[in-house]
């Protein structure tokens, strides 16, 4: 029988501040305990208890991939979550609990998919309006932005700054509020969850998933 999610305990924020100091292979091997028992347990146990409202969960595995990286540090100094089928994000490290949404990778076609239903003004303020939704509940805008309007569109469109993306997502820095620590974890994020709705509304409508 699955165990009952009961909160991120604090251990596992201190486990990533400890091996953002020393992220070494003899740190981990020395404390792969704390992160099974204070990290991988618990994000496991959240995983479970988002899964019935947000889709099959993938849990992240903590190993860095530095074939083809500057940084060869080989440990990941977060532990994620990534829920495809509703879009949605969420992660642990030394600074408390990160939450997002959205599309953060686009093929070609979406990209064009996403401009054009930017750039339509049927579909456009539906989106101003997706997004000031979940401005108001404390999310902020983000993706890969190109430093000008892509060619082919106005550089006065209305929605010329929207243009300029070619990913999309909204997210949330939450720290370690006191509740983190409890069950009451699952409430907030799951009230965070579906405070993105209405961006990832939009992206599935307009944008879609290839």
């Amino acid at each position: 029988m699955a165990a009952t999610f009961s909160g991120i305990p604090t251990a596992a924020l201190d486990f990533y501040e400890d091996l953002e100091a020393d992220n070494t292979k003899a740190f981990w091997t020395a404390h792969k305990q704390v992160y099974d028992d204070q990290v991988k347990a618990p994000m496991t146990e959240l995983a479970t208890a988002l899964a019935p409202e947000f889709g099959e969960p993938k849990l992240f595995r903590p190993y860095r991939d530095v074939r083809f990286a500057k940084d060869k540090t080989p440990y990941k100094t977060h532990q994620g979550i990534w829920f495809d089928e509703s879009s949605r994000y969420v992660h642990v490290s030394a600074a408390g609990l990160f939450l997002a949404a959205g599309y953060w990778s686009t093929s070609s076609e979406q990209v064009a998919r996403l401009r054009s239903a930017i750039a339509d003004d049927h579909t456009g303020p539906a989106l101003e309006r997706a997004v000031a939704e979940v401005a108001a509940k404390g999310m902020t805008l983000g993706g890969h932005q190109l430093t000008r309007v892509p060619s082919g569109f106005d550089k006065e469109h209305p929605r010329a700054e929207l243009l300029r993306y070619k990913t999309l997502t909204a997210s949330r820095d939450y720290g370690s509020p006191a509740w983190l620590a409890t069950p009451r974890a699952k409430t907030e994020i799951t009230k965070a969850f579906r405070a993105l709705a209405p961006l990832v509304a939009w992206l599935d409508q307009h944008v879609r998933k290839d």
